[in-house]
């Protein structure tokens, strides 16, 4: 009797969360696609006044930088770790709210609510936390193919590479070069260095992308067509090296939006991807490209995203799989 009861509790359960979960999906794509037109019927916001007034960032004013240091928690995102660098959140980028995550990275990045709640919440189901009240350490969000997958365009697998927190010098380096856009419409920030201090973390990383990029013309755009062509070589190499390759569809998606991050939020503009893939850092006088009244929605960026993963040549050269 025991086990019948528990058996009908585990079924109920299980049906009155799918049942929330479709209905609470629903509501926030109508929101989303809602925001989306309000975006095309609204003027965009002005440069320079991107970021909301009062907050980090207002004016291209970011918070002091100050590199990660030992001890301290980093993922694979660089947007996050750009946020604890700069105390956005926590700068040893551990206890994070979920809750609050979202309304920081709206802020700092001109991400529409609808996106700034569905990322969030879904890392903390990954996770098996609460979205309301749950809390999370930055290298959490590494659990290996929860968001952070294989074929990463700026890390190495975790096969490769357990500790997901630094970039990749060779790939970030790889990543730049591949861009052949014209040069950016909105000028980068002035503040580009080329090189962080000897004392940082990333000075080793950013030694390897300076003499790589010596002889480039850092004054152009990655485009689409650029990323798909990279992403299409990152994943042949990511298979041959790693014993322990995997990558879904869902994956190949997440990957594809970590190029359109770059399109969207960055422009493309390869200096201020430099400084923000190289040294987790947002640049002096930087503002995100994303200037739509409501923020970047979901549908807009989804939008970009299936531009670059549907642009992959490689995915249809690959002998199909089938048993």
């Amino acid at each position: 009797m025991v086990l019948i009861i528990t058996t009908l509790r585990r079924i109920g359960r299980e049906i009155t969360a799918s049942i929330f979960e479709f209905c609470f999906l629903v509501y926030l794509f109508s929101w989303d696609i809602s925001l989306t037109l309000i975006n095309v019927l609204t003027f965009k916001r002005t440069v320079g006044r991107v970021t909301p007034k009062g907050h980090p960032g207002e004016g291209g004013i970011w918070p002091e930088y100050i590199p990660p240091k030992p001890g301290d928690s980093r993922c694979g995102c660089p947007a996050l770790n750009a946020m604890a660098n700069h105390g956005i959140i926590s700068r040893d980028g551990r206890n994070i709210s979920f809750r609050d995550l979202s309304r920081k990275v709206g802020e700092t990045f001109n991400i529409s609510p609808t996106f700034c709640i569905y990322v969030p919440r879904y890392a903390a189901h990954i996770l098996n936390r609460s979205y309301n009240s749950g809390r999370f350490d930055l290298s959490d969000v590494d659990a290996h193919n929860g968001i952070e997958h294989d074929a990463s365009l700026v890390r190495r697998d975790t096969y490769l590479q357990n500790d997901q927190g630094p970039p990749d010098g060779q790939l970030v380096a790889s990543l730049l070069k591949c861009a052949t856009g014209p040069p950016p419409r909105i000028q980068a920030t002035a503040s580009y260095s080329p090189l962080p201090s000897s004392d940082s973390p990333y000075f080793d990383v950013a030694v390897h992308v300076a003499k790589a990029l010596a002889d480039f013309d850092m004054n152009r755009t990655l485009t689409a067509t650029d990323l798909s062509r990279r992403l299409g070589v990152r994943r042949p190499e990511s298979r041959r090296d790693n014993g322990q390759y995997s990558l879904d569809f869902r994956h190949k998606i997440f990957g594809s939006a970590n190029g359109s991050t770059m399109l969207t939020v960055f422009g493309g503009c390869v200096p201020d991807l430099y400084t923000f893939l190289v040294e987790e850092r947002l640049p002096d006088g930087w503002e995100s490209r994303a200037r739509d009244r409501m923020g970047l929605t979901m549908f807009s960026f989804t939008r970009v995203s299936l531009r670059i993963e549907f642009g992959v040549k490689e995915e249809v050269d690959q002998p199909l799989n089938l048993m």
